[in-house]
């Protein structure tokens, strides 16, 4: 089989999306059109992490019972879909798919002979979900949230992970596993090297508030929510499915973030060993999104809502800047500025320009209708693209493909500039004309992994054939902007709920809060800043009419 199957790690609901979850989202995203336009059968699943304790005290903190809470967090994240353009094919609600809870169930059965009961006692972050040893503390507090861990001291079931450090570290050095980027396996490879303890597989059922999923043949007991979450990769598999997507598929891909990397590099893979299953091919570890070098994080109450920067700025704009800056090897500070500089400059004035330009001239110079094409450099660019990109995302180097695409634009552009067909006599600028649309056709539809939205209507501008589309602006100009200050926490109630949005998986509309006593994230405010291209209220700003550069849209005019 050449099937490809990505998921994307599935988030907690105790507070809504921000920045950090639409990275990875769409970063999965990206690499699943890709491998759908390269023709392979792809699967795409993402979903919510209900089961957890954080989900029962902030229902509880709410007044609100925990199934209603969670299924109002689900919706705000299967909400997402439509405005950040995703193409999900799957959404698992960990507490009330009823294909998730049999999954688990027969995980657990499976796993019986490495599991055990046990009294433990250690250091518990509840914003991780997870026990702390001494040593991985800074100063006594967690690494990640720079809080103090609970001690707790219960008697749980216990998973034999010390039995598979060979195996593991055998799968990673040989390559079954990709862990890109190399610095993240070298840290996995350490880690195991270091030696494997076992680990706490359950809950008492009264401390998880009776939440949760029962231990087969255990009920004072829940599933620890971290091991209900990574089966969540394969519970929603059923029947042929399974067989399909994780047993013969070629490709089995997590997008994860590096917080969470040792649960699916480390004991995800000795689950799966365990059970006989096959390991995934690659895992791909994102770094975080920062505001002033600082985490973007729920749990610290700050954030940066991404549906009220689409809403502002265009899914294109939004897209493209986690597409283009987002680092696969560090983390990447967000600004309110430097999205609408790097759109301003790559979309407006850079893809959108050129392709504004071309049409223009085709209109101009012969009715908006094309010669054959004359091949040149931008021709041999444009052919090189897909293999370029093609080599970029299967390292899952987002940033490279995004450059090569950019690299593109500016050789269509200098040649452009250098032939200048409009000064040529009619045999010659025709031909020179077409070859440079004939090349934008080819980038134009490379780019539609990454920009679904404005790559259809940049194609819909360059036309088929023998003949281009109407000319138009496709990107708005957004600069400039000030920047405002930092995202803090506000009540609920103090702004009006987003638009509604139609999930297919769910065939309802989300976006709003079904529980008004939830916390909710502070957007980036931008009150009275034009609204990008495709979005309520429309575009702000004239309408390019390619007479003139730089107003209002993708700035235009072929003699410029």
């Amino acid at each position: 089989m050449n099937g490809f199957y990505v998921t994307t790690a599935i988030p907690y609901v105790n507070a809504a999306p921000h920045l950090g979850h639409a990275l990875e989202l769409v970063q999965a995203d990206v690499l699943a059109r890709h491998r759908r336009r390269r023709g392979q059968p792809v699967r795409l699943l993402t979903g919510t992490d209900e089961n957890a304790l954080k989900n029962v005290t902030a229902a509880r903190a709410a007044g609100v019972a925990v199934p209603e809470f969670v299924a109002a967090g689900a919706d705000r994240f299967a909400a997402l879909r439509g405005p950040l353009s995703l193409s999900f094919d799957d959404f698992i609600r960990t507490s009330a798919d009823p294909r998730h809870r049999r999954g688990v169930e027969l995980l657990w059965r499976r796993c019986a002979p490495d599991l055990y009961r046990r009294r433990y006692e250690g250091r518990y972050c509840a914003g991780c979900e997870q026990f702390y040893a001494p040593a991985e503390l800074v100063a006594g507090r967690c690494p990640e949230h720079g809080t103090e861990p609970e001690h707790i001291a219960e008697e749980n079931w216990f998973f034999r992970l010390s039995r598979y450090g060979d195996a593991i570290e055998e799968a990673i050095v040989s390559g079954r596993v990709r862990i890109e980027p190399e610095t993240r396996r070298n840290e996995v490879l350490a880690f195991v090297r270091s030696g494997l303890a076992d680990i706490s597989v359950s809950r008492p059922a009264a401390r998880a508030g009776g939440w949760g999923i029962p231990v087969p043949d255990d009920p004072e007991q829940v599933v620890y929510v971290w091991w209900d979450a990574l089966a969540n990769y394969i519970t929603p598999l059923t029947g042929d499915e399974l067989d399909e997507w994780w047993l013969r598929s070629a490709e089995r891909v997590h997008v994860v973030g590096k917080g969470i990397v040792r649960f699916h590099a480390v004991h995800w893979l000795a689950l799966l060993t365990a059970v006989g299953l096959p390991l995934p091919t690659a895992i791909f570890v994102h770094p975080y999104l920062t505001i002033g070098g600082s985490k973007i994080a729920k749990s610290a109450g700050t954030g940066v809502d991404p549906l009220e920067l689409v809403a502002r700025f265009g899914v294109d704009a939004v897209r493209w800047w986690l597409l283009r800056e987002a680092s696969g090897r560090s983390d990447t500070d967000f600004t309110v500025a430097r999205l609408v500089d790097r759109a301003d400059r790559e979309l407006a004035g850079g893809l959108g320009n050129l392709v504004q330009r071309l049409v223009v001239l085709a209109h101009r110079i012969g009715d908006g209708r094309l010669a054959r094409g004359t091949p040149g450099e931008a021709t041999a660019a444009a052919t090189a693209l897909p293999g370029r990109i093609d080599a970029a995302l299967a390292r899952f180097d987002l940033r490279g493909a995004t450059a090569a695409i950019w690299s593109f634009v500016e050789v269509a552009n200098r040649v452009l500039e250098r032939e200048r067909p409009w000064e040529r006599t009619a045999a010659d600028r025709e031909g020179v004309l077409a070859g440079l649309v004939d090349a934008c056709r080819i980038t134009v539809g490379e780019c539609l992994p990454f920009l679904p939205d404005g790559a259809a209507e940049l194609l819909a501008r360059l036309g088929a054939g023998d003949a281009v589309g109407p000319a138009g602006a496709v990107f708005r100009r957004l600069g400039p902007v000030a920047e405002p200050a930092r995202v803090e926490a506000e009540p609920e109630g103090t702004r009006p709920r987003p638009r509604a949005w139609t999930s297919p998986v769910h065939g309802a509309a989300h976006g709003g809060l079904h529980q008004p006593q939830a916390k909710r994230l502070t957007t980036v405010s931008v009150e009275g800043h034009p609204r990008g291209r495709g979005h309520p209220g429309g575009p702000v700003g004239r309408e390019n009419t390619g007479e003139q550069s730089g107003q209002g849209g993708d700035e235009d005019d072929g003699a410029q």
